[in-house]
């Protein structure tokens, strides 16, 4: 029991203060989440994956394990989320959404930080957080497009904006000038170390405001079927593809605990989008959140205790 509680005061709860002041910087300045999360998405996000890959050691076979255990874990994921779809009688549409909180859990805004107080700035361990970043990033995208059917801008304009994405850059850039050893210049080097220090901060005030927009209503039975498979199952799933996978040490704690974020904000701003039952989605990120402060605390505990 100490060591739980030393974990929800020493990580958890430093991570839910600055949301806390993001709640309530939204509640009484109504801020600009817009240009909020596009300075998230289109500034620090990049910067921050350019420089962790870039400044730390890791192999391909690493970066290949880890996309393998992303993919697979996904896949899972998407299967039991239908599964519990068609068992409840759910709409296409509604499915969609459902799946979107199941498969898309926040890594970025709340796992960055996680990762970063539970591994003392490590950089090995930021670097697998990063590529789980940069994993969601695209798979957002690309299912959030193409799932909620959004013909109105068509199949080539959405694959051009997919490589649009300024995240898949600065990953192929960090890893390769990595692999080939090329020196990065003071002058670069300095400017993108402040955008990469800019990003946890910024990151969780946005959370903090997104959930402050957040309103609830009836009907939580499937915000909580939800939550379970978010937030219980996922965790379980992704321990067990970690032993198939023979991953062991901080690559493994890492892995399981990035696999018990919740769901993304980023699933209800694409439900609100499309209008694919927004209220739905809203109400599974703010449950999810909170709830994961203990399911988080739990998860991070058993990293330490099976790996």
């Amino acid at each position: 029991m100490t060591e739980l509680y030393t974990i929800l005061i020493d990580i958890l709860l430093p991570v839910f203060i600055i949301m806390g002041i993001g709640f309530l910087m939204e509640k009484k300045f109504k801020l600009d989440l817009q240009t909020l999360a596009k300075l998230n998405i289109y500034f620090l996000v990049p910067g921050f994956i350019f420089v962790k890959l870039y400044d730390t050691n890791f192999s391909g076979k690493i970066f290949l394990l880890v996309i393998l255990f992303f993919a697979l874990y996904m896949i899972i994921l998407f299967l039991i989320s239908k599964l519990i779809a068609k068992f409840k009688g759910y709409s296409q549409s509604k499915s969609a959404t459902f799946s979107n909180s199941v498969i898309l859990f926040n890594s970025g805004n709340y796992g960055v930080p996680v990762n970063d107080l539970v591994f003392k700035g490590d950089s090995f361990a930021m670097s697998i957080q990063v590529i789980i970043l940069t994993m969601q990033n695209i798979l957002t995208f690309s299912y959030g497009i193409f799932a909620m059917q959004s013909a109105s801008i068509g199949k080539w304009q959405a694959i051009l904006s997919y490589f649009k994405m300024p995240v898949l850059y600065a990953m192929a850039a960090g890893i390769l000038l990595n692999l080939f050893n090329v020196p990065m210049p003071s002058f670069l080097w300095t400017p993108a170390n402040y955008i990469s220090d800019g990003m946890i901060a910024i990151a969780l005030v946005l959370l903090g405001a997104q959930v402050a927009q957040i309103k609830l209503t009836s009907a939580l039975t499937d915000v909580y079927y939800s939550v379970i498979v978010r937030l219980v199952l996922g965790p379980a799933i992704a321990f067990i593809i970690i032993l198939l996978l023979g991953i062991d040490g901080i690559t493994a704690q890492a892995l399981f605990i990035a696999s018990a974020m919740p769901t993304a904000v980023n699933s209800s701003v694409i439900a609100q989008e499309y209008d694919n039952h927004p209220h739905l989605a809203a109400q599974i990120v703010l449950f999810s959140t909170i709830c994961s402060a203990i399911s988080v605390t739990g998860v991070i505990y058993l990293a330490r205790v099976l790996f």
